[in-house]
């Protein structure tokens, strides 16, 4: 029965919380007044940025502390670094090949362009295509009334699955991700009721190794959307990892060195080399299981 209750999911998860209304339109009309397509992709803009980078608003002033998930930090005592999957350090990104190539999405102001509420300085780059992705899917999964109408257009990346092939994401990365996703949430005043309501059956449907197919975005159908692809990521009850390529099994991603080459120490382990790209760091406090659990295990998915 698991295949119908992620199926459910997608139309629950932006179901009414309070006064019958979803996540992105109830929190759309606390924060910004008016619930139209503007105002609610201004929100999901708001969110991911703050997800991305750490806190930036003054107004709203943020309830708590977020670093981001450019930010080295750790979960549960794992030490967690994502910058190299997004500066272009790490060969991760799916471009159709048979092996990750590297991408720098971070290409277009880093994150300056983000400090103003806006996804690049342009609209031609990589980072301008990640983070408009990462509004809309957010949108569709939250529920926003208005997504596809207006100024709120409809998701057009990839599934989940297809663009997280090459990274080999583990418990540790994709946890201190979905960690910095609920401290963003609540620093704009969602509840912890609200995201936790979310939480669990987002963890069921992107946090498992080999999870058989199931609609996500409507237009694309049932897709695979396993984003936890590493060996130590938890089985899905009902695996289908021969719907996966190479059964599921996932290779860690090649360093891109200085001189453009790509590197594999002989440990088997990307080496830590930093690219040209921007630099930050920060701190990053902890958030409960339940408030953090899996609310943003999609958003790896800005991909591509």
């Amino acid at each position: 029965m698991r295949s119908f209750t992620s199926f459910a999911l997608m139309g629950t998860l932006g179901s009414a919380m309070a006064q019958n209304m979803s996540v992105c339109d109830k929190y759309t009309t606390a924060l910004l007044k008016d619930n139209n397509s503007t105002n609610q992709y201004t929100l999901l803009t708001l969110l991911v940025n703050t997800v991305v980078i750490g806190n930036y608003t003054t107004n709203p002033a943020p309830k708590n502390a977020v670093a981001g998930i450019l930010a080295e930090g750790t979960y549960e005592g794992e030490e967690v670094n994502l910058l190299p999957y997004f500066d272009g350090t790490l060969l991760s990104s799916n471009r159709g090949g048979s092996s990750g190539v590297s991408v720098n999405f971070l290409d277009d102001g880093g994150a300056e362009p983000l400090k103003k509420n806006m996804p690049s300085n342009g609209k031609s780059s990589a980072q301008y295509k990640l983070l408009t992705h990462l509004y809309q899917f957010f949108g569709k999964l939250l529920g926003c009334s208005t997504y596809g109408t207006g100024d709120f257009p409809r998701y057009s990346g990839h599934d989940m699955a297809s663009a997280h092939m090459f990274m080999d994401l583990d418990p540790s990365e994709l946890g201190y991700f979905i960690q910095q996703v609920g401290l963003a949430a609540t620093s704009f005043g969602v509840s912890t009721e609200d995201v936790t309501a979310v939480a669990g059956a987002l963890n069921k449907l992107f946090g498992h190794k080999c999870s058989p197919a199931t609609q996500v975005i409507p237009e694309q159908g049932k897709t695979l959307n396993s984003i936890c692809q590493n060996a130590k990521c938890p089985l899905d009850p009902m695996p289908t990892c021969a719907a996966y390529p190479s059964n599921g099994t996932v290779k860690e991603p090649m360093t891109m060195s200085k001189n453009g080459t790509a590197t594999m120490p002989a440990t088997g382990m990307p080496s830590p080399t930093t690219s040209a790209g921007p630099q930050f760091s920060g701190g990053v406090d902890r958030v409960g299981a339940g408030l953090g659990a899996a609310v943003g295990a999609l958003a790896f998915a800005i991909a591509l």
